[in-house]
């Protein structure tokens, strides 16, 4: 273990922290925060909805956009970039005092949150042997989650405004342990070739890279499906499951969160103990598929039960350290940072049409109906990208596309 703690894959795991911290935290205040700017009712939910399109909306071009110049500049950049952008982002949401410009800055949060993740497991992954960097990626994910369930306990502990404040000035503080911190070998060899870097219309011109693409995306659908449909709104799921008791959003964000270090540790380790990737993603696709079962069977169950359940689908769920180190390892060195940026934000970004699916269906059915319609459709896309995926274990990723 002591070769996997390398400067890279700590600063990159406390990066991610901040990244996670940032990422949920409107999920965590979006019924404080939005009340406070006056809005009620139904507004809560649907402007909430909103509100998060719009920040993974932001991610995705900023998925585009960092992870063409992870390629093109070097990993480092990226990762004091993105780091700089979304924290003084969060730090002007504290400042906000009507919707449109609370939609603005999370947009432009959104794009500075895309840089983060693909770069650190660019660059972990290209500078730890194969047979551990599994085990490199896996701390930076079962870091980087926790930050949510900081999240919480400040959100928790401070107004709104605060929370906000304190994870921008958490990642401004980070900038300065990145000093130092050294560019993967892979990509300085590849400066001085004449190679095409971070070519991102070529990911769609072969129809083997479109295949591999749109396979590393579709594995994620399922996760995202979990985090910004069922989790984001278990409180009014909860209210149409009879739970007794009042569920709050943030505390659901914390549990399922904390599950999922678990998880994303378990999911992580057991890929190094069996050496392969598909047979665990596999795995863990199935049990948060019965999770998603379990939610919406939970008719009437106690609120306490209600958040033992949230844990539970977090550990179930626990893929996304295995799902980020796949993109990375499915590409070559002049398109990994582009992959490994695009393709987790790409599935944050489906929450677009996800969401927009749900909203659609819940005006002509019942919300539990509408969330298990949905939830169906995304656990088919996981099913049939870990079915085409080929495991990447052992591949040697010192190559070019």
């Amino acid at each position: 273990m002591k070769k996997v703690l390398t400067v890279s894959v700590i600063v990159a795991s406390l990066g991610y922290f901040v990244d996670i911290y940032d990422l949920l935290l409107f999920s965590i205040v979006r019924i404080k925060s939005l009340t406070d700017l006056g809005l009620t009712g139904d507004e809560l939910t649907n402007k909430g909805l909103l509100l998060i399109n719009m920040q993974m909306g932001g991610m995705l071009i900023g998925g585009i956009l960092f992870g063409i110049l992870g390629d093109k500049k070097g990993r480092i950049s990226i990762l004091f970039g993105s780091i700089l952008l979304y924290s003084l982002a969060n730090i002007l949401n504290g400042f906000v005092h009507d919707y449109q410009t609370y939609a603005f800055l999370r947009f432009v949060a959104g794009v500075g949150l895309a840089g983060e993740l693909g770069a650190g497991v660019s660059l972990v992954s290209e500078s730890l042997p194969k047979e551990i960097r599994g085990l490199g990626t896996m701390l930076i994910t079962t870091v980087g989650v926790s930050g949510a369930v900081l999240a919480w306990f400040v959100a928790d502990t401070f107004s709104w405004r605060t929370a906000y404040f304190i994870g921008g000035g958490i990642g401004l503080l980070l900038l300065a342990l990145r000093i130092g911190v050294f560019e993967s070998g892979m990509f300085s060899k590849m400066k001085t070739e004449n190679v095409s870097k971070g070519n991102f219309l070529s990911l769609f011109t072969n129809f083997d890279r479109f295949k591999r693409y749109m396979t590393c995306i579709f594995i994620g659908f399922q996760f995202w499906y979990i985090v910004g449909i069922l989790i984001t709104l278990s409180p009014e799921f909860a209210r149409a499951l009879n739970v007794t008791g009042e569920i709050q959003a943030g505390r659901a964000v914390m549990y399922f969160y904390a599950g999922l270090t678990l998880g994303d540790f378990t999911s992580g380790f057991l890929s190094y103990l069996v050496k392969s990737r598909k047979k665990i993603l596999a795995l863990f696709i199935i049990l948060s598929g019965f999770g998603n079962i379990l939610f919406f069977l939970a008719h009437g169950i106690s609120k306490d039960l209600f958040y033992i359940l949230i844990f539970a689908m977090g550990v179930f769920s626990g893929y996304w350290a295995l799902f980020v180190t796949v993109a990375a390892e499915s590409f070559g060195t002049n398109l990994r940072a582009t992959v490994a940026t695009t393709v987790p934000n790409f599935v944050r970004g489906s929450l677009v049409p996800i969401s927009a699916l749900f909203a659609f269906l819940k005006g002509s059915t019942s919300l539990n109906n509408a969330g298990m319609i949905v939830g169906v459709i995304c656990m088919l896309f996981s099913f049939f990208a870990i079915y085409a995926y080929k495991d990447t274990y052992f591949k040697d990723l010192d190559y070019y596309e």
